[in-house]
């Protein structure tokens, strides 16, 4: 494994990158807890609420949500609900909600309250590709979308705050979750440096209770994310083979923002025997730009996919990956496209030697982009405590914390599983005091 965080096969002519996770057996043990204290700021109003369908009252899973002409800005949860904190110096501002496929909402953050706020997005209608406009050839989007990537994207280096969450769940049982501010030294996307990243908050809790003899943990923290960053790391799937790899194919135009996208399917071709990814592309039609990318790991060939994610395993478990599924954003920022969100989904099943039942552990890591600043200072970045792209979150924080531990900062809400574990978790905190 090399300090990239992605591991080079050598019988593979390309680099993947994963999230990797190391299963390790430890004996049990009980997490240490401590409280962190955070003063109350008085220098921002907070809004929550719900993203839904205006027709349909479907919730809307990781709208966009920006407060126009600034850099704040935050997501939606899986259950569509959001919790902006916005300065006081900028809420007479308007507040603009996106979401694929939908119309965006300009909404005055004048008019929104502390709680309860109720945001309905319209779905604009779905095209098939005009041919004659966009080119008979997907290969050649494809192409441009590359060529045009230092045009398209940030040629400064700057600092993103943004918010991490990993959890680890045994079934349906929250295990595991730790969450964490992340400052994030973002490199030029015209260099070939790497991104730096430092935590400035962090907490988690893990019940070792509730995982037998094993420790499952994720190895890479905020770097899994990062790295999801195509457009900065097109090595990691989009190398000079791309198209000796995957076909591709036009299947619908779509919207973002009230721009029109280009929906390119792309897939794993059979003569290429290595787990490779397959998903869809939305292309900016305009400038050419990848603005998001959903896609998965082939899983045909499950035990070379799960060698690339497991780096130490007991030796009486064997160990299956049954979905690897990634997910990044950009968002559109002064006619450059910046990293906005960015997700994994990893699951895995444990089928112990001489044991009647299996064990399956579902893992999810995401972080959004919260706010920037362009005026940068790399050495005195490199200065705080930053992490290395190895890092084990688990391993690196400690404790949890009270309901205002992130003050100011933005975070994306937790789903309704997370919020039930917080709270157990802060029930627990209240009776050891």
């Amino acid at each position: 494994m090399n300090k990239f965080n992605f591991i080079y096969v050598k019988k593979y002519s390309f680099h993947v990158f994963v999230a990797l996770s190391i299963l390790v057996v430890i004996q049990p043990s009980v997490a240490g807890v401590k409280n962190y204290l955070q003063k109350p700021d008085s220098l921002f109003n907070s809004y929550k609420g719900v993203v839904t369908d205006i027709n349909t009252r479907e919730k809307l899973p990781y709208a966009s949500l920006t407060v126009e002409s600034t850099n704040t800005s935050t997501v939606t949860n899986a259950d569509g609900e959001f919790l902006l904190k916005v300065p006081k110096t900028d809420t007479d501002r308007m507040l603009v909600v996106t979401f694929m496929g939908y119309g965006s909402q300009r909404i005055s953050l004048t008019s929104m309250l502390p709680e309860g706020n109720k945001i309905e997005l319209k779905s604009l209608p779905i095209y098939l590709p005009e041919l004659k406009v966009i080119s008979k050839d997907p290969e050649a989007v494809v192409q441009k979308m590359l060529d045009n990537r230092y045009a398209n994207y940030s040629n400064k280096n700057v600092i993103m705050n943004a918010f991490y969450r990993e959890t680890i769940r045994k079934r349906n049982t929250n295990v595991s979750l730790s969450e964490a501010l992340v400052e994030v030294y973002k490199q030029s996307y015209s260099n070939n440096m790497n991104d730096m990243a430092a935590l400035y908050k962090s907490r988690k809790s893990t019940d070792y209770s509730k995982l037998d003899t094993l420790v499952y943990k994720l190895m890479g923290g905020p770097f899994n994310c990062l790295y999801l960053d195509v457009m900065k790391y097109p090595e990691f799937i989009f190398t000079n083979s791309i198209f000796a790899n995957y076909s591709f194919k036009f299947l619908q135009t779509d919207r973002i923002d009230d721009r029109l996208i280009y929906v390119i399917e792309f897939e794993q071709l059979k003569n290429v025997m290595e787990p490779l990814f397959y998903g869809k592309l939305y292309i900016d039609a305009q400038s050419f730009a990848l603005a998001r990318a959903d896609f998965d790991m082939n899983l045909t060939d499950n035990e070379e996919a799960t060698k690339l994610f497991i780096r130490k395993k007991p030796y009486n478990a064997i160990v299956n990956t049954t979905k690897a599924h990634y997910q990044i954003e950009y968002r559109l920022r002064d006619n450059k496209w910046y990293y906005a969100y960015s997700r994994v989904d990893l699951n895995m099943k444990i089928n112990w030697k001489k044991k009647i039942f299996n064990t399956y552990y579902n893992s999810t890591i995401e972080m959004a982009a919260t706010d920037w600043f362009d005026d940068v200072n790399k050495k005195e970045f490199k200065m705080k405590d930053r992490i290395n792209p190895n890092v084990v979150i688990q391993d690196a924080i400690t404790g949890f914390s009270e309901p205002e531990f992130w003050g100011e900062y933005n975070i994306i809400e937790p789903d309704k599983s997370i919020e039930n574990a917080i709270n157990k978790i802060q029930k627990r905190l209240k009776k050891q005091e």
